[in-house]
């Protein structure tokens, strides 16, 4: 069995590739925050099923309007869900970015995705451990 076909690596390349993903829209968020009219947006958080084979999501941007410039997967679908929810300060220009709120996201997706990292890492050295032995 490849490592890839153990669900422990499945799920911790899912939720990496999510933490990923969610850096670059709260980065875009933060590029933003001048920008009239702007809202913020975000990813709701991947969903795990505890039974049934794991389907990995291949990553693309989404183009939100027709005229904007298509990203690198040029599908224009993400593999995970927008979370819309949210109460927004809207400044008199009409953008709702609050810089405060996006760092703390942003310091909180580092930690998670390092978090993941390392058990990522444990767990492969777990099982060459195992393959010494």
């Amino acid at each position: 069995m490849p490592i890839s076909g153990i669900p422990i690596f499945s799920m911790l390349r899912t939720k990496m590739q999510w933490h990923q993903e969610r850096q670059r829209v709260l980065a875009e968020n933060v590029s933003n925050a001048d920008t009239p009219k702007f809202r913020p947006r975000d990813l709701a958080p991947p969903k795990f099923e505890t039974r049934g084979p794991v389907v990995e999501a291949s990553l693309a941007l989404a183009r939100t309007d027709p005229v904007h410039m298509a990203g690198g997967n040029a599908s224009g679908t993400s593999g995970f869900a927008a979370d819309r929810k949210g109460v927004f300060e809207v400044r008199p220009a009409g953008n709702a970015v609050s810089l405060e709120d996006e760092m703390i996201k942003v310091a909180a997706n580092q930690m998670d995705y390092q978090a993941a990292t390392s058990l990522y890492t444990r767990s492969l050295g777990l099982i060459k451990m195992a393959l010494k032995s």
